[in-house]
């Protein structure tokens, strides 16, 4: 099974010392406690669903990664949108049903890497992609090293893998920036990085976007980081507010159980952990929305935001940015 750049801080393997290093395969998850879940996100559940599901689903969300969810609670909470199934993959979702999203559903999935699946697709996973969710392109945003150890299944007719080759052969993890408070400095070094070295995956991404070329899936190995941040980009984008791309990584937490174990193991091995009790390695699991803002903050001073990335790194024009934006939301 590959390992990811999902966990930690993105580093050259470029550098002698980590070139023979495994890379970590997680990065982590959202966890609030209840009692300190922001009203904001309560009151957004609330209204947009006026159901319980939502609400029991984020309660769920808030499950300790070290700990199972049990499978009578797992079942239903996956078979709930935005959730949906895909044999041979995890955490699969439509983001334009996420409760407040404004992105149009049906046009933008993401998830966890088809690694489940080994090197052939299930047929019902192929009809599923093709048929019934009509993807066009499924984009791999992982690091070179990932995608040659276990490159993606052949989708079937009429969908094209794209995989932009990153500036990185791997990735690994230092748990000493995650030991303070709740990893903020980590996550944010993390995901600047994620902004730099898969610049080119992202560009990609957008401009299928941009070309209105949809349905699309975008995925890394535990669909938590890499994917997160570009999640995050195209949330922000469509306009949404930051309660609804927290609840996003909040849902993450859910869809990533059925491969919890595996990726908690490759965490350890590609973060040098002895066990999960180590200083930094409860940060790195449990993804905080502290540390999305602390990221959030980093791009701000950097780039002057998501979307000023999206324009001054990315190269995208003021017209381009509008089309997406265009093409991603409902309009009434």
């Amino acid at each position: 099974m590959p390992s990811s750049p999902m966990v930690g801080v993105l580093r050259s393997s470029r550098k002698a010392q980590h070139s023979q290093r495994s890379p970590p395969i997680l990065k982590s998850y959202v966890t609030l406690p209840i009692h300190k879940t922001p009203t904001s996100i309560k009151h957004l559940l609330s209204i947009q669903n006026n159901t319980p599901t939502m609400s029991s689903l984020l309660e769920l969300a808030q499950t300790d990664v070290k700990s199972p969810i049990p499978p009578s609670l797992l079942a239903p909470a996956l078979s709930s949108p935005p959730f949906l199934t895909v044999p041979g993959t995890f955490n699969t979702r439509d983001i334009g049903l996420i409760p407040g999203s404004l992105i149009k559903p049906g046009i933008i999935y993401r998830s966890g890497g088809f690694f489940m699946a080994g090197p052939y697709l299930p047929s019902e996973a192929k009809t599923i992609l093709s048929q019934t969710l009509k993807i066009k392109k499924v984009f791999d945003l992982r690091s070179v090293r990932e995608h040659d150890q276990a490159p993606d299944p052949d989708f079937g007719v009429g969908i094209e893998g794209v995989w932009d080759k990153p500036d990185e052969l791997d990735a690994h993890v230092e748990l000493s920036e995650f030991v303070d408070g709740q990893g903020e400095k980590g996550y944010a070094w993390m995901y600047m990085d994620v902004l730099k070295v898969y610049k080119g995956a992202i560009r990609k991404v957008l401009e299928a976007v941009r070309d209105g070329e949809f349905p699309v899936l975008f995925h890394c190995t535990a669909g938590r980081d890499r994917t997160g941040v570009v999640a995050g980009i195209i949330l922000t984008l469509s306009g949404a507010s930051p309660d609804v791309i927290v609840l996003d990584f909040l849902l993450t937490r859910i869809g990533y159980e059925p491969a919890r174990e595996q990726l908690i193991a490759f965490a350890l091995k590609g973060s040098f952990a002895e066990n999960t009790e180590a200083p930094g390695f409860e940060n790195l699991i449990n993804l905080k929305e502290s540390c999305w803002n602390a990221f959030l903050k980093a791009a701000e001073e950097a780039y002057g935001g998501l979307e000023g990335y999206v324009k001054g790194t990315l190269g995208f024009s003021e017209e381009e940015v509008s089309k997406m934006k265009d093409n991603l939301v409902v309009r009434n």
